[in-house]
C-alpha cells in the first residue's frame, strides 16, 4: 500500500508591496509560528527535516539554507535548499516522508521583493548565456512575444484577458492575506498601458513581500495530530528546456508532463470531472488560460469562448484561482506556488471565508517558476 502524506499545518504572513518594518527572517518566523501553532507541534522536538525554497541570485547571498535554521526552529537539524518554486519543495518533502524515514517535514518559501533593486537583471541571468542573454531581452518582452503567439493561435482578444484579471483581482478582495486586491473593470483593463504589446501592465502579477510555511506529516502522525488533514494524493513535476528557442511557446509541454504524472499517480482519468477546483499559475493573465489548456482542464475547441463563460468562476464547474491568484495576491518568486497551495488547503478545510466553495473534495495546485524557465509542479490534494 502506498504511504500517505498529509498537510497538517499552514502559516503565512499578509502579502504586502513593501515591508520596511521587518526583515525576511522576521517574515519567515511569523509564517513558521503560525504553521507550527496550526499543526500543534514544536519544531525543535517534532520535525525531522526542513526544506527551504530560495534562489541565491534573488536572495543576494550564497548557500541560502545557512541563513534559515534559526527562524524556523531548525538549528542543528537536517535542512536543504531547493532552488525552485515552493511546490518543488513540497515534492522534495513528500518524497522524504514516503521513504518511511521521516514523519514530519517543513517547507518554507518567501519573497522580499521590495529589497530587489534590479529584478530584470537577475532574471536575465537565467537565460542562455551564449545565444539569448547578449540580446538583452527582459522577461516582459519575452512574455509579450509568447502572449502574442498564444493569443493569435487561439483567437484570444483583450476582453478574454480582461476577464482573467477582473476575476482574480476581485476575488482577492475577500482573501485576508492578498496584497494586490482591487475592484477592476474591463474599462480599467483597456486603459492599462502596454509594457510589451500585447502585454499590458494589468496582465502582470505585481511583486509582494511575504512568507509561507507548510507542515507535512506521515499518515500515522497526521491522524494523531490533526483533526482535518489535507492529503497529498499525488505530485508530478517536470523541468524542461532552459532555452526559450527549443520549446513550444503555444502550449507548455512541461506542464502537461507534470500533470500527466500527477494524474496517473492519483488515479485520475478525467480531470474535468474529478477535480473540484484549481489554483494555477497566473504570473501573466494569459498564463492562466495557457496552463488550464496544458492541464487538460480546457479543450482547444472550447477556446476562446470558455474564458468568459463563467466556468471558472466561484459558482462555475471548475473554480480557478478563487484565492485571487498571483494577480490578486501578488507575485512571490519562490513562494508563489506555496501561496496557491495555502489557499487550496483553506478551501479543503472549509476555511476560505466568503470565497469558500460549497462542496469541494479534490483540488489541483500548479506552479510555474517563471520566464525563462520551463519548470512546473502539479499537486493533487484531497480532503
Amino acid at each position: 500500500m502506498k504511504p500517505k502524506v498529509a498537510i497538517i499545518g499552514i502559516g503565512a504572513t499578509p502579502f504586502r508591496s513593501i515591508t520596511p518594518d521587518v526583515s525576511y527572517k522576521e517574515l519567515m518566523y511569523e509564517a513558521a509560528v503560525k504553521a507550527y501553532h496550526d499543526a500543534g507541534i514544536d519544531p525543535r522536538k517534532d520535525v525531522d527535516t526542513f526544506v527551504t525554497c530560495a534562489e541565491d541570485y534573488i536572495e543576494g547571498t550564497s548557500i541560502f539554507d545557512e541563513y534559515v535554521p534559526d527562524q524556523l526552529g531548525a538549528a542543528l537539524r537536517p535542512m536543504h535548499t531547493v532552488a525552485g518554486d515552493g511546490l518543488h519543495g513540497i515534492a522534495a518533502a513528500w518524497l522524504q516522508i514516503i521513504t518511511g524515514r521521516f514523519d514530519i517535514a517543513v517547507v518554507e518559501a518567501h519573497a522580499k521583493s521590495s529589497n530587489i533593486l534590479s529584478p530584470e537583471g537577475i532574471e536575465m541571468c537565467a537565460q542562455d548565456p551564449v545565444y539569448t542573454r547578449p540580446l538583452r531581452l527582459n522577461s516582459l518582452f519575452i512574455a509579450g512575444l509568447e502572449m502574442n503567439l498564444f493569443s493569435h493561435q487561439y483567437n484570444l482578444n483583450p476582453s478574454h484577458l480582461a476577464a482573467v484579471v477582473i476575476k482574480n483581482r476581485n476575488y482577492a478582495i475577500d482573501n485576508p492575506i492578498a496584497g494586490r486586491a482591487a475592484v477592476v473593470t474591463e474599462q480599467d483593463y483597456m486603459n492599462s498601458p502596454y509594457l510589451a504589446t500585447p502585454l499590458k501592465e494589468m496582465d502582470v502579477a505585481r511583486p509582494v513581500d511575504g512568507a509561507v510555511v507548510i507542515v507535512l506529516a506521515s499518515e500515522k502522525k497526521a491522524r494523531e495530530l490533526c483533526k482535518k488533514p489535507v492529503w497529498i494524493r499525488s505530485v508530478g513535476w517536470c523541468n524542461g528546456s532552459y532555452s526559450i528557442e527549443s520549446r513550444s511557446w503555444e502550449v507548455p509541454e512541461y506542464v502537461t508532463k507534470a500533470a500527466t504524472m500527477a494524474y496517473a499517480a492519483a488515479g485520475i482519468s478525467c480531470p474535468t470531472k474529478e477535480i473540484d477546483f484549481a489554483e494555477v499559475d497566473d504570473t501573466f493573465s494569459y498564463k492562466e488560460i495557457q496552463h488550464l489548456l496544458a492541464l487538460g482542464l480546457v479543450a482547444e475547441k472550447e477556446l476562446p469562448w470558455v474564458v468568459t463563460s463563467g466556468r471558472f468562476a466561484l459558482d462555475g464547474d471548475i473554480p480557478v484561482n478563487s484565492s485571487g491568484g498571483a494577480l490578486g495576491m501578488g507575485y512571490l518568486y519562490e513562494a508563489t506556488g506555496l501561496a496557491r497551495l495555502y489557499w487550496a488547503v483553506q478551501q479543503l478545510r472549509g476555511d476560505a471565508g466568503k470565497n469558500q466553495l460549497p462542496s469541494c473534495r479534490v483540488g489541483l495546485v500548479q506552479a510555474w517558476r517563471g520566464l525563462p524557465t520551463s519548470s512546473s509542479v502539479v499537486t493533487i490534494l484531497e480532503s
